[in-house]
């Protein structure tokens, strides 16, 4: 019996040590191979009903990317420049050939964007803002895909039980639509989920840049 007991116990703790195993990582060979050191960003595809999405995801993208080491093309002048060629749709640009984007800017990738949510939402007794982006690096010399990667953020991952009940809770959710719609928290959860979407720090994130000190170094997702 004890002998059963305790292989039992092994192969519950086989299943829990396999449950909370980490998870796999990004393949970077390809993103290794192409070394790319310029970085285009694309305006992003809004899937959300937030006319707003696109200009906070875009204004705190630049950051994590050029904080990882790569250079960024100013977004102004880049928006400007599909604008003086008659590009002002996201879908549009996104559908330009990487070739051409190549031919213009010059640049060694592009950052395909897309807005997966945004924005405030209230549901029976909780208010939730939610971020959510997904991203496509591409090579402009090949039109391969480099690297691939989706992060989401909320603002309930930070927000504690107040108490006060059924009351109390259903109240203090409509007073954190209304702040949260009122002052875009969406900006301040876009940043947190541009973060965890390019960050070299992050795991799945960017690869060191060539700007950066540990250019060259494994992948946060990589390492032991």
């Amino acid at each position: 019996m004890k002998a059963i007991q305790l292989t039992l116990i092994v192969l519950i703790m086989t299943l829990v040590s396999g449950c909370v195993s980490a998870p796999p990582g990004h393949d970077y060979a390809g993103f290794r191979a192409a070394d790319p050191h310029s970085i285009l960003v694309l305006p992003p595809i809004n899937k959300s009903t937030e006319v707003i999405a696109p200009y906070s995801v875009m204004s705190q993208m630049v950051a994590p990317i050029a904080e990882s080491g790569f250079y960024v093309f100013p977004v102004a002048l880049v928006d400007q420049t599909f604008k003086n060629n008659g590009l002002t749709v996201a879908n549009d640009i996104h559908a330009v050939p990487v070739q051409k984007l190549y031919e213009i800017f010059a640049a060694d990738a592009a950052l395909y964007l897309t807005i997966e949510e945004y924005g405030t939402s209230y549901i029976l007794i909780s208010s939730d803002t939610v971020v959510s982006v997904s991203a496509t690096l591409v090579d402009l010399k090949t039109g391969t895909v480099l690297w691939q990667n989706v992060a989401r953020s909320s603002s309930a991952e930070t927000r504690g039980n107040s108490g006060g009940g059924l009351v109390g809770m259903l109240v203090e959710a409509a007073v954190n639509q209304i702040l949260e719609t009122v002052t875009d928290k969406g900006f301040d959860i876009a940043a947190i989920a541009n973060s965890r979407l390019l960050s070299s720090e992050m795991h799945n994130g960017l690869l060191y840049g060539p700007r950066s000190a540990k250019y060259g170094q494994p992948a946060t997702s990589e390492k032991q």
